[in-house]
């Protein structure tokens, strides 16, 4: 064929309306690995460690109804640090989205933890705020909604957890949150109602629990700044944690410094327990998608220190 021919050939062919389809499948992940040293005043280890490692297939698909497209994804962990293990199921789900909003189920984060959004600055890390905040679920067997964007800002979601087991119902817990995103500032609630308990200070882990927690935070070039506070109480146990995390970054260019205080008052049938979670940080871009770090972070138990970290890693996105 004559090359002048197929050069035309190919450009007509790059121009087929191929962006009405649905995107296909797309490979994504990142690799983070810290080299990391625990110190407990008595025993001082070190280790690299995994940080959320992950490998995931997302997409959407064409239903053949109009302004309806069918999503899925499907997220595992891995173990980068010794490749030991299956990996480790993450958000998984299949649903479908349009101008209605999204509907999806599967094996996903409740509406409660991801209300979260971004404040959490050493998310993913041994210093991530849930060491001490319960609420950081994903729960399996999810029927899930969430609107469109109301007025470019609000999105509501609501999630039914099914306990499948024999008699019970659907939504045997529930979660729901509201969340106004826009032009940097961001405030959401969620509510998780008889979910089972993970994480905190003085819950019973699996214990159906109520949890209300609300965040604020806003994000410019130069900075971020983040609160959330969260009551959380066993449904039958009188057992319940009050939580509160404030925590910011100083950005200049690739550079980010960053600084986190979490604390978590516990009580279990009357008796108080308090512990407290402090990180300091550092994260430099090294362009688009790799990032190396270092934080320094003290957890204390009724004012006494237990742990001390120290890590340096580096976090490379694909």
């Amino acid at each position: 064929m004559n090359k002048k021919l197929l050069v035309v050939a190919i450009g007509a062919i790059a121009a087929l309306p191929f962006s009405a389809q649905a995107a296909g499948p797309t490979l994504y992940g990142k690799l983070n690995l810290s080299l990391e040293n625990k110190d407990n005043g008595t025993v001082d280890t070190w280790t690299v460690e995994s940080n959320a490692s992950r490998l995931g297939v997302k997409g959407d698909a064409e239903t053949g109804v109009d302004g309806v497209t069918g999503i899925y994804v499907a997220e595992f962990e891995v173990k980068a640090d010794d490749g030991t293990g299956p990996f480790k199921a993450r958000n998984i789900y299949t649903g479908i989205k349009g101008g209605f909003g999204t509907v999806l189920m599967g094996n996903v984060d409740t509406p409660t933890k991801t209300v979260q959004g971004k404040v959490d600055q050493f998310n993913d890390t041994r210093a991530d705020m849930k060491a001490l905040v319960a609420g950081d679920l994903r729960a399996p067997n999810v029927l899930a909604y969430a609107t469109p964007k109301l007025g470019d800002a609000v999105t509501v979601t609501a999630a039914l957890w099914q306990s499948e087991a024999a008699g019970d119902g659907i939504g045997e817990a529930t979660s729901v949150s509201a969340v106004y995103d826009n032009d940097g500032l961001y405030l959401g609630v969620g509510m998780d109602m008889e979910v089972p308990a993970t994480g905190g200070v003085a819950l019973t882990a699996n214990a159906a629990s109520d949890i209300t927690r609300v965040v604020a935070g806003y994000s410019s070039d130069s900075f971020d700044i983040g609160f959330l506070y969260q009551m959380a109480e066993e449904a039958v146990a009188a057992n319940e944690d009050t939580s509160m995390l404030i925590g910011g970054a100083f950005k200049s260019g690739d550079l980010k410094i960053k600084a986190q205080y979490v604390t978590t008052d516990g009580d279990t049938a009357g008796v108080t327990n308090t512990e407290t979670l402090m990180a300091f940080g550092a994260d430099y871009s090294v362009g688009k998608a790799t990032t190396v770090y270092g934080w320094f972070a003290m957890n204390e138990d009724d004012g006494t220190l237990e742990d001390q970290y120290l890590s340096l890693g580096i976090e490379q996105k694909f």
